[in-house]
């Protein structure tokens, strides 16, 4: 079951280490690259706060983004912003999603987000946690795949294993948690290909089905050609 509650607190501590540690840039350090390519930590931390209020639309049962044009609009006009400004956005933006969050709702509805893509109102809230701490990672500032806590990590391997399940783009692929057969294991990719096993420390496991570690440093490939090339989130 998920704990849609639970998550929203997760949710709010998640938002509390990225406000902290964004207070403690400078508007020259916003203006540098992030690990995110064509982005500058400013892109970033103008997508967190957007995502708030398009994941506030998807609960309200209005479309996510008005279209993907006003969404990457709204990014590249937010990112030189001070940082002053980048804080109180991602503060305010947040507290917006919290108090939605609060609300008396059917959290076992259908909601609709981009693309067409749906998914359960309870799991929004974790879709949100993904949005904040990985997106932090992703500033480079010292918060790094390690760091994130360990719930998150396996909750993030499940979600994107059934993400990239039945891409035919991705060979068959069992991830094992650890390098022994008798470890937990999840499977993903599609049915075409030479079938490969990776094993290694699920932060491992989550760098590479999230695309921010493409060296596999610490996978192992047991069975297989090699380590798969993923296609881009």
């Amino acid at each position: 079951m998920i704990d849609h509650v639970r998550d929203l607190a997760s949710v709010r501590e998640a938002t509390d280490r990225l406000l902290d540690a964004a207070a403690s840039l400078d508007n020259a350090a916003l203006a540098e690259p992030s690990r995110l390519p064509g982005w500058t930590r400013g892109h970033v931390l103008a997508h967190i706060a957007r995502n708030a209020d398009a994941l506030v639309n998807v609960l309200r049962g209005r479309p996510m983004y008005e279209d993907a044009a006003t969404r990457d609009t709204d990014i590249e006009r937010d990112a030189p912003r001070p940082l002053d400004v980048h804080v109180a956005d991602l503060r305010e933006s947040a507290e917006r999603f919290q108090a939605v969050g609060a609300e008396p709702a059917d959290w076992a509805r259908t909601v609709e987000l981009r693309n067409g893509v749906t998914d359960a109102a309870a799991r929004i809230p974790f879709r949100r946690w993904v949005e904040v701490d990985l997106h932090h990672v992703d500033l480079g500032i010292g918060y790094d795949l390690k760091d994130l806590p360990e719930e998150f990590v396996l909750r993030e391997i499940d979600f994107l294993a059934d993400r990239w399940s039945g891409r035919p783009e991705v060979p068959p692929v069992t991830l094992r948690l650890g390098y022994e057969e008798s470890g937990p294991a999840w499977t993903t990719g599609g049915t075409e290909g030479t079938p490969v096993v990776l094993g290694g420390p699920a932060v491992e496991l989550l760098g590479w089905l999230s695309g921010r570690d493409l060296k596999g440093a610490h996978l192992a490939v047991l069975e297989g050609d090699g380590l798969p090339e993923l296609p881009p989130l």
